[in-house]
């Protein structure tokens, strides 16, 4: 293989990894994407998801911002490393990700610190702070809606890779690419949030000492012998 055609798997390897670091948590179980369109303008990818996950959207959502502890890995092996940063000077959350794949023989580490902004349980807005990421620019965000026993995620991103890429990595290939290899993280992240819900639920039926006192007719915890002579 001549330089130039190794140049050019390496970049195609960079982008399919740059947009699948994103892409994994778009896709929905099981293993059905219902909709994804990526475009390409100006060097800027676009990529809009519409997917299902078999989960409340509160556990999905706290799937999709547990960080800590290269939790992330759950998901997916590609990312190696995941935790919270120091908060902004605002106060808001920062998050850091290393992501590392392969295609061919090529194999690359991506790099991404982000900034959070949330509304719980129903939207994420990731903004990456190029000076510390792999990126020039990266913005996206997540939309979760209720839909019968589950939850509706719309995936929106806007990404431009800080490395140049040859023209035939465009929307088709990279949407062939993460077609095919999203189906294990997505199951991973539904898996993860239907433990969550279950676990929460759980947590949720165990009493209280307070549950297991008797009440008055009125509602109100009788009064004791001893909290009457005090």
């Amino acid at each position: 293989m001549s330089h130039r055609a190794r140049t050019y798997m390496r970049r195609a390897a960079l982008a399919a990894l740059a947009l699948a670091d994103s892409a994994y948590l778009c896709a929905a179980q099981p293993a059905a994407i219902r909709s994804l369109d990526i475009t390409l303008e100006d060097g800027r990818y676009h990529v809009v998801a519409d997917t299902y996950l078999a989960a409340p959207p509160a556990a999905v959502y706290g799937v999709l911002l547990d960080y800590d502890d290269d939790a992330y890995g759950r998901i997916s092996e590609v990312y190696k490393e995941s935790e919270y940063l120091p908060p902004d000077k605002d106060g808001a959350p920062l998050v850091f990700t290393r992501v590392e794949g392969c295609l061919l023989f090529f194999c690359r580490s991506m790099r991404r610190v982000e900034r959070l902004e949330t509304v719980e349980p129903k939207f994420i807005r990731a903004t990456t702070l190029p000076e510390r990421s792999d990126f020039k620019y990266s913005v996206s965000r997540m939309m979760l809606e209720p839909e019968g026993a589950g939850t509706k995620v719309i995936y929106e991103l806007d990404m431009e890779p800080d490395f140049w890429l040859p023209p035939f990595v465009g929307p088709a290939f990279l949407k062939r690419v993460l077609m095919h290899g999203g189906t294990h993280a997505v199951e991973r992240i539904e898996a993860l949030a239907q433990d969550l819900a279950a676990r929460r639920a759980s947590e949720s039926d165990v009493p209280t000492a307070s549950d297991a006192l008797p009440t008055t007719a009125g509602g109100e915890l009788p009064t004791t012998a001893a909290a009457k002579a005090h």
